[in-house]
């Protein structure tokens, strides 16, 4: 059943949840947005070895195998939480990539499936590209088109891209970098073409906005950054959308908080 509220689900890319959670940074942001849904990327962390028990929350983990790598999490305030059930996070063989480092997490509720997904970085010297081009890319986009066949997808999280020269600081140089190649950015473009809408783009077409920042040269400060934190929803959803906003003034990671508001 839709509820008789708007629904707010935020992402964020946390870069180590333990770190974040020291910092003060996650709890802080928990109490003043009370989201009904949080999906974190880069968790870095194994459900044991994090040391706070999310109070309010229920929390799906789905950690790499790789100590202190990759990982994803979503948190569902507790009295939603019998409304969501884990579903296979794209690819059931151990060794595949999503399942080794912990990169899809898949909830289905009775309205829509939602999936928090850290995409694979291409790599400085790009070496992970042609993974991204031809394995990662095309299959995260079928996976989606699969579950989209049963109901509508809200998709959220770090895509490592960024898609439109309005998405980067400095697109002029960039064009060969990973995170804003021709390859990574044709990744975007395709899941767009399937249907699936840039909740933020289509609400704020030309809002020069971004959600991360490299640590060098003092890029956050001079506000030199990209958009590469997405929430994407099936087009049957586009009239449920009521909000997508960004959090820049939202420090602890190199990344800042994204979310968005279904009417619900």
């Amino acid at each position: 059943m839709w509820y008789n509220w708007g629904m707010k689900i935020y992402s964020w890319n946390v870069n180590g949840v333990r770190a974040v959670l020291r910092k003060g940074a996650l709890q802080e942001f928990i109490a003043a947005e009370r989201p009904d849904i949080l999906c974190l990327q880069e968790i870095k962390a194994k459900p044991e070895q994090v040391d706070y028990e999310f109070p309010g929350y229920k929390v799906f983990w789905n950690p790499a195998k790789r100590a202190g790598y990759s990982g994803t999490a979503t948190l569902i305030r507790s009295e939603l939480s019998s409304l969501y059930a884990s579903k296979n996070n794209g690819n059931d063989s151990e060794e595949h990539l999503a399942s080794r480092e912990g990169r899809v997490l898949t909830l289905e509720c009775e309205k829509f499936y939602l999936v928090n997904v850290y995409t694979p970085n291409s790599k400085p010297d790009l070496s992970r590209l042609k993974l991204r081009e031809t394995e990662w890319d095309p299959e995260f986009l079928q996976y989606l088109k699969e579950l989209e066949q049963t109901k509508p997808v809200v998709v959220c999280g770090d895509f490592n891209a960024a898609h439109n020269e309005i998405d980067i600081a400095r697109p002029k140089t960039n064009h060969h970098s990973a995170g804003f190649t021709d390859e990574e950015r044709q990744g975007i473009t395709n899941l767009i073409k399937a249907g699936f809408v840039d909740t933020f783009r289509a609400l704020h077409p030309k809002a020069v906005r971004y959600t991360w920042w490299s640590h060098w040269g003092k890029a956050r400060e001079n506000n030199v950054g990209w958009r590469i934190d997405y929430f994407f929803v099936s087009e049957s959803l586009r009239s449920k959308l009521k909000t997508a906003e960004i959090y820049e003034g939202v420090t602890g990671s190199d990344h800042c908080p994204v979310s968005i508001e279904l009417e619900v």
